[in-house]
C-alpha cells in the first residue's frame, strides 16, 4: 500500500513540478499555489464547531515546511528544549517532530527563523492548514472519506498514552507534497479559536482575540475521526504537551481584519443580596427539584447524554451557580460544562448554557468556590485528549457574579495523574485556597490537594513520596485515602478527609469502613484510620462541608440495598420515639466535637413518597421514609441564610441544620 501512495504521489510532483526546498537549517518547503476552496464541514454534535461549509479564496501562493518541524530543526534555535526530548517516552530522536512547545514559542521559532534568513515565516492560518490538507479533496481526508491504515499510529483514546515513534515524512505525502497532514502530532495554527462565518471569504484569519489558540491535524493518538481535514481542535496557548507541535509556512501576513469576537453575556443581577435566616429552632426541608433541564433545541447549547459530577456555589446576588459536565461518553473529547442559575427570589433553574469548553478535550472534573468577599472562583481539568488520567488543572475567577471570568491559566499545567478536581474548594483559616484532586483514574488510589497561599496566583502540591499502593490503619502517606474526597480543616489547623474505596476494616471484625485521613503538617503526610460509616461505591460521591454554624458535615451513602451484603445493606437510623429502623440511600451525618463523634445521621428525606430522577449513573428512583437517592455525585455550599443547598448529579436539595437535628417521628 505505502509503495502505490508513493508513486502515485512521486508521479503527480513530477507532472505539476512541484519540489521541495530546503533552508538554511534544513528544512524541506514546497510551494503551495492560490487557489478556492471549501472550508468546513456539515458536521453535528462535537463536530458543530465546523458549520457552515464556505468558500475560501487563498489569494497568494505560499511556501509550507514539507513536515513538522524536528527536534533538530527547533534546537537550533533553542538548543535547551533537548532536556525534554523522551519526556513522557516521545520524541527523542532528531528527526522526530518536536513537542512540548507552546504557542508563543512556536511563534517565537518563525521570528527567529525570519531574522536568520531575513524571510518572512510564521505559523499558518487556520483556512491555510485547510487548504494544503485537502490539496484539492472535499472528502474527510485527502485519501478520500477514509484514512488507511498505513497512515494510522495509535488512534484511539488510551489511558496511558501508547508510546510511538513521531518520525517525520514516514507516510505518503499528499498530492501537493506535504507529509503528515492526518496525524503524527497536532500543528498549532495562527488563529485565535472562534465560529466561523458564513459567505465567500478571502484569506480568513480568524477572530480578533480568544482563550484558545487553533491546533490542527490530530495527533498519534487520537481517533481517526480527529484527523479529518475539517476537524478543529484548539488549546490554551500556554498548553504542551506530547501530541503538539507545529509547521511554519513562509508567507507575509495576510492583509485581512480579523473577524470581531463573538460574545454570549450571560444577564445577571449585579445588586447585592440581603440573607434573611430561617426563623431560630425552624426547621426547613424543600421539596427536591431538578436543576439539570434540557435546553431549547434554538439556544445551541451543546449538551448530551450524559450530565454528572457537579460543583455548585453561592454568588453575592443571591443567586445559586451551578456546573457540570455533558457528555456522551466519559472519556468523549465533547465533554463540555454546562452552568445553570437559581436566580434569587426564582421557583426553578434556568435552561443551562455552556460554561467553560476548550475545543476537543476532554473537561473532566470541576469545583466553585465563593470566598464570602465577591470573589468566585472556578478550577477544571482539562486534559491533552480524551480519558481523565492526563490532567491539567486550570483556573479563573470572576468578581461579578459570574457574568464574566478572568483568562484561564494554569494552576498545575502538567498533564498527569493527581490533577483530577474535585468540588469542594475552601479556605482555611490562614487564608490559603485548598483544592482537592483524585490522584488516580481508577476506582482507588487516593486524593492529592493542592494549596494556594497568594489568592489562587500559585499553587503547590504538598504531598510527598510517591502513590501510596494501599492504606492501612495507622498508617502514614502522601496521599488522601480514597478517591472523590472531602476534605475540612479542623479547629486546630489539620485536615480531615473521608473519600471513596480504599476501604479499612473496622474494628472487632466489623466489616470494611470508610476510610479517614488526618493531616497535621497541611497535606504533605496523612494517618489513616477506619471511620465509623459504611463505605462509598461506584457512581457515588460524598461532601464534607464545615457549616457556617461551625459544626461538620458529612453527606455520603448507605450500601445500595441491591449492591452489596445482601439483607445488611443500608443503615439504622433513629426516630423520635427512640425505635430503629432501617433506611437506604443518601443520609447526613453532623460532628459537634471536629469529627471525633457523629451524633446525627439522619436520612435525607421527609418521609414523603415522591417520584425522582437523580440522572446520571442514578437514574429514577422512590423517595419514602426508608429510601432516599441511592447514589449519585454530591456537591454543597451553604449561603449565608444558613441554608444549605445539596446537588446530586441532577437532583437540588435544601435544608437547614434545625431539620437534620429533628428526628423524623415514628418510621414504620
Amino acid at each position: 500500500m505505502k509503495a502505490i501512495y508513493t508513486l502515485v504521489v512521486a508521479y503527480f510532483l513530477s507532472t505539476v513540478g512541484f519540489a521541495q526546498s530546503p533552508n538554511s537549517i534544513g528544512m524541506p518547503f514546497v510551494p503551495v499555489p492560490a487557489g478556492r476552496f471549501y472550508m468546513g464541514s456539515e458536521g453535528e454534535g462535537k463536530d458543530a464547531d465546523e458549520n457552515p461549509v464556505h468558500r475560501v479564496t487563498i489569494a497568494n501562493g505560499f511556501r509550507m515546511s514539507a513536515t513538522e518541524v524536528t527536534n533538530a530543526q527547533y534546537e537550533r534555535f533553542r538548543p535547551e528544549h533537548k532536556a525534554l526530548r523522551g519526556k513522557n517516552g516521545f520524541s527523542k530522536e532528531d528527526d522526530e517532530a518536536v513537542v512540548f512547545i507552546s504557542y508563543a514559542e512556536a511563534v517565537a521559532f518563525c521570528d527567529w527563523l525570519s531574522r536568520k534568513e531575513g524571510k518572512s515565516y510564521r505559523l499558518p492560518t487556520e483556512a491555510e492548514w485547510e487548504y494544503t490538507c485537502r490539496a484539492g479533496t472535499v472528502s474527510n481526508f485527502w485519501t478520500g472519506n477514509t484514512l488507511p491504515q498505513i497512515f494510522q499510529k495509535s488512534q484511539k483514546t488510551d489511558r496511558n498514552s501508547v508510546v510511538v515513534s513521531l518520525k517525520v515524512g514516514q507516510t505518503p505525502a499528499n498530492p501537493w507534497g506535504l507529509y503528515d497532514m492526518h496525524g503524527n502530532v497536532e500543528e498549532w495554527c495562527l488563529d485565535w479559536y472562534g465560529p466561523y462565518q458564513a459567505g465567500e471569504q478571502q484569506d480568513p484569519v480568524g477572530r480578533e482575540s480568544g482563550l484558545f489558540r487553533v491546533s490542527r491535524g490530530g495527533s498519534h493518538g487520537t481517533p481517526v475521526s480527529f484527523l479529518r481535514s475539517a476537524n478543529r481542535m484548539a488549546l490554551l496557548p500556554d498548553d504542551k504537551s506530547w501530541l503538539v507541535g507545529f509547521r511554519v509556512v513562509e508567507a507575509a501576513m495576510p492583509a485581512t481584519k480579523p473577524l470581531p469576537v463573538v460574545t454570549s453575556a450571560v444577564m445577571v443581577s449585579q445588586k447585592k443580596a440581603t440573607w434573611r435566616p430561617a426563623p431560630a429552632l425552624v426547621p426547613v426541608f424543600s421539596e427536591p427539584k431538578r436543576y439539570i433541564r434540557k435546553p431549547d433545541c434554538s439556544a445551541n447549547v451543546p449538551f448530551y447524554s450524559h450530565n454528572h459530577q457537579p460543583a455548585v456555589t453561592w454568588c453575592p446576588n443571591g443567586d445559586l451557580l451551578a456546573i457540570w459536565f455533558s457528555t456522551d461518553e466519559e472519556s468523549g473529547r465533547e465533554m463540555t460544562v454546562l452552568a445553570s442559575r437559581l436566580r434569587a427570589g426564582a421557583a426553578g433553574w434556568d435552561e443551562p448554557y455552556e460554561f467553560f469548553k476548550v475545543p476537543d478535550r476532554n473537561m473532566t472534573g470541576a469545583s466553585l468556590f465563593h470566598d464570602g468577599k465577591g470573589t468566585i472562583y472556578h478550577m477544571n481539568g482539562v486534559e491533552t485528549d480524551g480519558d481523565w488520567q492526563d490532567l491539567a488543572m486550570v483556573l479563573r475567577t470572576s468578581k461579578d457574579n459570574g457574568a464574566t471570568w478572568s483568562t484561564p491559566r494554569f494552576a498545575n499545567p502538567e498533564h498527569t495523574k493527581r490533577n483530577q478536581v474535585i468540588a469542594g474548594m475552601f479556605q482555611t483559616k490562614e487564608g490559603w485556597l485548598v483544592q482537592a484532586a483524585d490522584a488516580d483514574p481508577g476506582p482507588s488510589g487516593g486524593s492529592a490537594i493542592h494549596i494556594s497561599k497568594d489568592g489562587g496566583k500559585t499553587w503547590v502540591k504538598p504531598y510527598i513520596g510517591e502513590q501510596t499502593p494501599a492504606f492501612h490503619a495507622g498508617e502514614t502517606g502522601g496521599l488522601i485515602a480514597g478517591i472523590h474526597t472531602g476534605v475540612v480543616q479542623l479547629t486546630d489547623g489539620r485536615l480531615l478527609a473521608f473519600g471513596r474505596k480504599d476501604d479499612i476494616p473496622g474494628p472487632n471484625g466489623i466489616g470494611p469502613r470508610m476510610p479517614m485521613s488526618v493531616s497535621s503538617d497541611m497535606g504533605k503526610t496523612w494517618t489513616y484510620s477506619a471511620s465509623e460509616f459504611p463505605p462509598v461505591w461506584s457512581g457515588q460521591r460524598l461532601v464534607l462541608y464545615r457549616l457556617n454554624e461551625g459544626a461538620i458535615l458529612l453527606v455520603s451513602f448507605t450500601h445500595h440495598p441491591d449492591e452489596r451484603d445482601g439483607e445488611k445493606a443500608g443503615m439504622l437510623f433513629s426516630d423520635a420515639q427512640g425505635n430503629t429502623y432501617k433506611g437506604y440511600g443518601m443520609y447526613a451525618s453532623v460532628s459537634f466535637d471536629e469529627g471525633k463523634t457523629w451524633p446525627i445521621k439522619k436520612l435525607l428525606t421527609d418521609g414523603k413518597e415522591r417520584y425522582l430522577n437523580g440522572g446520571a449513573w442514578t437514574g429514577a428512583f422512590q423517595m419514602d421514609a426508608t429510601h432516599a437517592e441511592p447514589k449519585g455525585y454530591l456537591a454543597m455550599t451553604q449561603t449565608p441564610d444558613n441554608m444549605i443547598h445539596l446537588l446530586s448529579s441532577s437532583v437540588h436539595y435544601q435544608f437547614n441544620l434545625e431539620w437534620l437535628k429533628q428526628l423524623p417521628v415514628a418510621v414504620k
